[in-house]
């Protein structure tokens, strides 16, 4: 009975080994992405198909919001992620300790004026109501591209930290709401304008150059301030994983993809 123990517990002894051996190969050329639903997804899926070619798999996990994404990569549950800009993930590090870089920019997403309660930029009267994001990075993009539009004027001291206090003209007194990024677009029946991210007007089935009354242009600074990155853990820049995800997400496959899919509402940056 003892040597009959003896034997059974070898044999799983040795199956561990076996499948640890197996689970480690495999995860060597998995590749886990965190990604908003739209359009990060969707391009990663497009990624996919070329990242077979080379061997790899790659395993999509998707969020629905800006925060768990970072704090899922810092823990080593992802290899890398794909939804925000450089000047966020920047003021993500600093307010949560977390050591995340850039990869590399992939595209842009135009932030628009989308229509409310009223349907032009003439209609604007005195306390006009505008919804902006209200994380810091996408906040301040927000007022500049308002700035932009000769709305209300900005500290120019404030730069990419700017909140409705750093407000220094409003001619028209406009009341600005600050709303989660993801609220955004069903909060437009209930405010006159609101400036909304380009993957939530996505999921929201809105496209900036068709619906959006205003929009930050492709040529512009914030074109490439804002362009949306790949972030990984510092010293994994270079990683095989990682130079294989953006060989991939910077092929022409995906770029044919991104132009004919979104029709200016995403920008490739390669």
């Amino acid at each position: 009975m003892k040597k009959l123990l003896s034997v059974l517990l070898v044999g799983v002894i040795g199956l561990s080994l076996f499948t640890g051996c197996a689970a480690k190969g495999t995860d060597d050329k998995t590749i886990i992405v965190g990604a908003s639903p739209t359009p990060h997804a969707e391009i990663l899926k497009v990624a996919a198909e070329v990242l077979k070619e080379d061997g790899y798999t790659l395993e999509i996990k998707e969020f629905t919001d800006y925060v768990q994404p970072n704090l899922t990569l810092e823990s080593k549950e992802l290899d890398a992620n794909f939804f925000q800009h450089l000047p966020y993930l920047e003021d993500f590090n600093v307010k949560n300790g977390t050591k995340l870089v850039s990869a590399g920019a992939i595209h842009y997403e135009p932030l628009g004026v989308y229509p409310g309660k009223i349907k032009t930029l003439d209609a604007i009267v005195d306390g006009t109501t505008i919804a902006i994001p209200n994380d810091t990075t996408n906040e301040a993009r927000a007022l500049l591209l308002l700035e932009t539009l000769g709305l209300i004027k900005l500290d120019p001291n404030a730069g990419l930290a700017a909140t409705p206090k750093d407000i220094i003209e409003n001619p028209k007194n406009i009341a600005i709401k600050e709303l989660e990024a993801a609220q955004l677009a069903r909060s437009l029946p209930d405010v006159d304008l609101a400036v909304i991210n380009g993957n939530f007007a996505l999921q929201a089935g809105l496209n900036v150059d068709k619906d959006a009354i205003a929009k930050e242009e492709k040529d512009s600074l914030a074109a490439k301030t804002y362009a949306n990155i790949i972030a990984v853990r510092a010293g994994d820049e270079n990683s095989p994983k990682t130079l294989a995800l953006m060989k991939a997400l910077k092929s022409d496959k995906v770029k044919t993809y991104i132009e004919q899919t979104y029709q200016g509402a995403v920008v490739p940056m390669f």
